[in-house]
């Protein structure tokens, strides 16, 4: 019997067939964490691949988002029994694991959550936040069932690959990575480009109809409905950098700050002060 610190309402959403919104985030702080925890999204993913996270700001981040409905997703660097182990003492269930290429990948991942006999997971729970220190009781028997394990497939290799991949038992979900996919495929910078958007559909349904939940990240608002429709079951609609840095430039330009701060500079050179 789980409790419910235990209990992972994400993962069951997506068995339920739920959609699931979330948000990217990358400034690595605790304070903006928490600030986006209250906006109402279902998912919010703290990315440890792109952004400069190591395992002490992922804490500060699941301990900001904890006491809000958004559950929090954490994506490692790698494919890393070592660092995933890390990962889940601190307190994070659901993974979305990096550039998975093939099945032995993927099992690999999966074993790396999951407690002896079935994976690898080190025994450390008396100094693990996960198992608030040996205070929830039954964790190391039921912390594997909790655990969500999502694999990131984003090349043509993986792919050609995703059946066998689908085929892995403790695979949650399988998210696409548009952004290295359209690299690997040889349009960079564009997700948006036909074969990838044709690659991009082909593999939610295959998805679909293995009984995994299929995922994405796009800020491009009809792109996130238009694979909502076809079926993707946690999407990410918005990443927390770029929301900051387009609004700031949108403020900016509204107000003429470039032109201001120029005008200021000619006046202080005119008046002869630096």
């Amino acid at each position: 019997m789980t409790t419910p610190i235990l209990h992972n309402a994400f993962k069951q959403a997506l068995k339920e067939g739920k959609p699931q919104i979330g948000l990217w985030l990358g400034l690595c702080s605790s304070y903006s964490a928490e600030l986006l925890a209250g906006a109402g999204f279902d998912w919010l993913l703290i990315d440890g691949e792109h952004a400069p996270n190591n395992v002490q700001t992922v804490l500060g981040q699941l301990q900001a988002i904890a006491p809000y409905p958004s559950h929090p997703v954490v994506r490692p660097s790698w494919n890393d029994a070592v660092q995933i182990k890390q990962l889940l003492d601190v307190g994070a269930q659901t993974l979305l694991v990096p550039m998975v290429q093939n099945a032995e990948q993927a099992r690999e991942a999966v074993r790396a959550t999951r407690y002896p006999p079935n994976g690898i997971r080190g025994v450390g729970s008396a100094l693990a936040r996960a198992s608030r220190w040996n205070r929830v009781p039954g964790y190391l028997q039921n912390a594997d069932a909790e655990m969500c394990v999502l694999v990131q497939i984003e090349t043509r290799e993986a792919m050609k690959n995703l059946p066998q991949i689908l085929d892995v038992e403790g695979v949650d979900g399988v998210f696409i990575g548009p952004a290295d996919l359209s690299a690997d495929m040889g349009y960079a910078g564009n997700p948006q480009h036909p074969e990838v958007k044709a690659a991009i559909e082909q593999a939610i349904a295959m998805i679909k109809a293995a009984g995994k939940a299929p995922g994405i990240l796009m800020a491009a608002p009809e792109a996130a409905e238009h694979y909502l429709k076809l079926g993707a079951l946690f999407v990410a609609v918005g990443v927390d950098t770029t929301l900051l840095a387009r609004a700031a430039e949108a403020l900016a330009a509204r107000f003429g700050a470039g032109n201001q701060a120029d005008n200021n500079n000619d006046a202080q050179a005119s008046s002869g002060v630096y």
